[in-house]
């Protein structure tokens, strides 16, 4: 069935993460026991519902504020069954405000504020909780010279590079980064 998500993200050009990434964060999550996960950017469900189907005891709250992406999301989650597990919450991640601790934050939505993100919700952390950011490498994309980027790309490509500095110096996390699927950060504090 999750085929299905896939073969529709692929048609629509809807950005999921990639099978290797996605495996690796799955495996990631069994090993750990991940219980309680919050995840920035939602899109159609789709890394949500592989999340949950991990363990039936794993609860995903997910962010997301495009309407349209919302909706399809919903309208997954309640085709795989699992509207107990996955919360949807329809607002931008910059406006919401989040309560609870959470043993994993997934970050995977608008690259350029990756920065904000991370600052923003790591106080949602538990103690031994876990920050894992995709789209890192963006394509190999951050390893090519700059001049052969498009003005658009070159901006996004340097936001990332913000973010990979600021996740390396940054001294209340230590972070590992993982060339796997579309490049992957695991930040656990100090």
């Amino acid at each position: 069935m999750v085929h299905v998500l896939e073969e529709y993200a692929k048609q629509h050009q809807v950005p999921i993460m990639q099978k290797e990434g996605m495996e690796f964060l799955l495996q990631y999550i069994e090993e750990n026991q991940v219980q309680t996960i919050l995840e920035i950017g939602t899109a159609i469900g789709y890394s949500a519902i592989r999340m949950a189907t991990v363990h039936p005891n794993i609860h995903v709250t997910t962010i997301e504020r495009d309407p349209i992406m919302y909706e399809q999301a919903i309208e997954n989650i309640k085709k795989f069954h699992l509207e107990k597990q996955i919360t949807v919450i329809y607002q931008d991640a910059m406006e919401v405000e989040i309560d609870g601790y959470y043993d994993l934050i997934f970050i995977d939505a608008a690259k350029a504020q990756y920065i904000k993100f991370f600052e923003k919700f790591k106080k949602n952390l538990t103690l031994h909780g876990t920050i894992i950011s995709d789209n890192l490498d963006f394509h190999g994309l951050v390893f090519q010279p700059e001049e052969e980027l498009s003005k658009n790309v070159k901006g996004l490509v340097r936001k990332l590079k913000k973010y990979i500095s600021f996740l390396k110096e940054n001294t209340e996390f230590t972070t590992l980064f993982y060339h796997v699927g579309d490049g992957i950060s695991i930040s656990k504090r100090n």
